[in-house]
């Protein structure tokens, strides 16, 4: 007696979405041996900091709205909106995401023990968030304060780095990411200057020991009326 067999059923997809390993798919697997080959030490370092190092953003913004007391107002408008431009390009980012919708590198590739946990399908890789934060927070703090603007840029460097480091990004993710940031943070950085006529108006009230000051008027001559006193 023939026992009759079911057809087939067709074989499902295991990653029916986009596939951005045949960009940087090498320079990723050159990335990973690298830290599978590196000291203890230095991939602990390197973890630690890509997991928690986003909290050394948020210390400079809070240095920043400190020495911003004592700094015009288009200065202090920029920093108190630097937070917000962060959750704009996260969001915005948020958005790519989903319409690229990219296979994280160490699922797509099938890498075993990357430093951080390959996160699961629908946690998408394409841009790096991390990367975004970092380097939109990075861009704001430079359009209102240089020195900590400088220190934040070298910062989102490391980030972004250690994003592929850790084996969750490819490089081309980062990159990407840090484009995003910029283009989002720094059209909104400038023109959150425009509120500068606000800060000024607050700094006369019940803000004033938030807001601080502000510095000194000039004088006619160009020196600040303080300066004169002396």
């Amino acid at each position: 007696m023939t026992v009759p067999v079911a057809p087939a059923a067709a074989p499902v997809r295991a990653l029916a979405v986009y596939d951005g390993s045949g960009i940087d798919g090498g320079l990723y697997h050159r990335v990973v041996g690298w830290a599978d080959a590196a000291p203890y030490w230095l991939d602990e370092l390197v973890r630690t900091w890509s997991a928690l190092g986003l909290g050394l953003f948020a210390v400079l913004m809070a240095v920043a709205w400190w020495r911003a007391r004592g700094a015009g107002p288009a200065a202090m408008a920029r920093v108190l909106a630097s937070p917000l431009i962060v959750v704009a390009a996260y969001a915005v980012n948020s958005v790519f995401k989903g319409v690229v919708e990219e296979v994280r590198p160490c699922a797509q590739l099938g890498v075993r023990g990357t430093l951080e946990a390959c996160p699961g399908m629908g946690d998408w890789s394409f841009p790096s968030n991390h990367t975004v934060v970092a380097v939109a927070a990075a861009a704001a703090l430079w359009c209102a304060d240089r020195r900590l603007g400088a220190i934040a840029a070298v910062a989102a460097v490391l980030m972004g780095a250690s994003r592929v480091w850790v084996g969750v990004h490819y490089p081309h993710d980062v990159l990407v990411g840090a484009v995003v940031g910029v283009l989002v943070a720094v059209p909104l950085a400038l023109a959150a200057g425009w509120a500068a006529p606000l800060v000024d108006r607050a700094r006369g009230g019940a803000l004033r020991p938030f807001l601080g000051a502000g510095a000194a008027a000039p004088a006619p001559g160009g020196v600040p009326l303080e300066s004169q006193r002396r």
